[in-house]
């Protein structure tokens, strides 16, 4: 494993002093609140300028590693090489110095989370078992990525074999939120959504089975797009279940989930965005709004008021039967798939370890969880007969009562607080007080965001506000199966209605 090392004073003067001319008067307009004018910018404005020959992608990669050296403390990485990055760099602005192609991500740096297989860069699913595993070749994803002229941006931290939502890794050490380095940023992609959210990188890899996207970028105050189940290739990533895992974006903006999406899914169609006047909007307060902690209460009545004042229509209408339809369904497919696909996973990409190696090198939250949900013989461990009423019976009626319900509503998505808690503190994984009330974490963290990647719908998380705490607080707007690209075109009014947080503290 290569550790991140920070940029040497060479290394810095190369990337500045050989390519300032390149960078135009735009680039060095202060940013906003003072920072780094180049860190400000979205994935598409820096494209563009480096496509463009207004800024280098050298000039640009060494304002992210001095970037990401000054937010070591986050521990968003597991692995980053500067050198690797800077020549990565080089390479894209001699490809464009010569007339050639240059694809929609040309120069972009792109953090990716450690479970996605990386030719240049180990993969660890942040287990000890796998700290020197280093896979052959990209996964699809990456590679697609790669073809479209972006540098993978070393190996992001994450929730130990993604199995949890706190990236509190015990093996790499806690991730921490930059709103709070006190608290989690949220798993399991806490690492690429702590390091867009401080300005590390405009962009981001992630990946969801049950919110690992979507809690991560709501606690972090950032933009988070998990697709419809099977838009984006899947293989070559750390497996759980092959029914509900699925990588996705973190970004700032949603016009930057939107060119991820255009790459990844290979769907390059324009968005057709709209206004928000008469797009139907669903609630169901009998699910998403029950228990919330007071302050994401407030900023999500004040959230849906502003949407309202945009012009879109809240529609009343609860889920039928949702509650139960959950419980009989995610968690018994994700624990038994789990202990079928991840050994799979290991022979089929030659990590040179075995289940059992991985298991049994694994932290103690980790083991204790594998132990009693997962392994054959385990206590809680799911019986065959119940995964397959889950699979075959369970989840098609699930994912049919969803159908109906966009059916019978007219809503172009639902919209509901994406935790029920902002950012907990580090550590505390047990039940947590939620206005008065005992609620265990889990609830806390994933009872809102567990039925859309059930259900296999895309999902869109945007931050709605701060709470008198400082943290951030998100909703997340779910669309029917299928309908991405409308959901991220939709995307674009709800951005411009909800405004804008403040970034996190330098």
């Amino acid at each position: 494993m290569t550790q991140m090392e920070p940029l040497s004073r060479r290394q810095v003067l190369q990337a500045a002093a050989g390519l300032a001319l390149l960078g135009g008067p735009r680039a060095l307009h202060a940013a906003p609140d003072g920072g780094h004018p180049l860190l400000e910018l979205t994935a598409v404005e820096a494209v563009r300028r480096m496509t463009s020959g207004e800024l280098s992608a050298e000039r640009y990669a060494a304002a992210l590693l001095e970037r990401s050296a000054a937010t070591r403390h986050l521990n968003a990485f597991i692995s980053l090489e500067p050198d690797r990055v800077l020549e990565a760099a080089r390479a894209a602005d001699r490809r464009r110095a010569a007339g050639s192609p240059l694809g929609a991500l040309h120069g972009l740096p792109i953090p990716v989370k450690d479970s996605l297989n990386t030719a240049d860069y180990p993969t660890t699913a942040g287990t000890r078992a796998l700290a020197g595993f280093r896979p052959a070749e990209d996964a699809p994803l990456v590679a697609a990525l790669r073809d479209a002229g972006a540098i993978v941006f070393g190996k992001t931290n994450l929730h130990e074999l993604s199995y949890g939502w706190t990236s509190n890794n015990l093996a790499f050490g806690a991730v921490r939120n930059p709103y709070g380095h006190d608290r989690i940023p949220g798993g399991s992609s806490g690492g690429t959504a702590a390091a867009i959210a401080a300005r590390v990188a405009p962009l981001g890899v992630a990946e969801d089975t049950e919110g690992s996207i979507r809690v991560p970028a709501a606690l972090c105050g950032i933009a988070g797009f998990r697709p419809s189940t099977g838009r984006y290739a899947t293989a070559g990533a750390v497996p759980i279940s092959h029914l509900f895992d699925q990588a996705g974006p973190h970004a700032r903006t949603v016009a930057d989930l939107a060119l991820f999406d255009a790459v990844a899914a290979r769907d390059p169609r324009p968005l057709a965005v709209r206004s928000l006047r008469g797009v139907r909007l669903a609630v169901g307060r009998g699910y998403w709004f029950e228990g919330l902690d007071p302050e994401v209460e407030r900023i999500t009545r004040d959230a849906l008021q502003r949407l309202r004042a945009a012009g879109a229509v809240i529609v009343e209408a609860d889920v039928p039967d949702l509650a139960a339809l959950i419980d009989l369904t995610t968690d018994q497919v994700q624990n038994h798939d789990v202990r079928v696909e991840l050994p799979e996973f290991l022979r089929r990409y030659r990590a040179g370890v075995t289940f059992d190696d991985v298991v049994g090198q694994a932290s103690p939250d980790i083991q204790r969880t594998f132990r009693r949900y997962v392994l054959d013989g385990a206590p809680e461990a799911v019986s065959e007969a119940a995964y397959r009423a889950a699979v075959e019976v369970h989840l098609p009626r699930l994912r049919r009562t969803f159908a109906e319900y966009f059916a019978r509503t007219g809503a172009q998505a639902i919209v509901f607080p994406a935790t029920m808690v902002p950012a907990p503190r580090i550590g505390d994984e047990g039940d947590l007080d939620v206005g008065g009330r005992k609620v265990a974490f889990d609830v806390a963290v994933a009872r809102n965001i567990a039925p859309g990647s059930t259900a296999a719908l895309p999902g869109l998380v945007l931050p709605a506000g701060l709470s008198r705490a400082g943290l951030p607080v998100a909703l997340e707007f779910d669309g029917p199966a299928g309908t991405d690209r409308d959901l991220l075109a939709l995307g674009v009014g709800l951005e411009q209605a909800l405004g804008r947080i403040a970034p996190p503290p330098r």
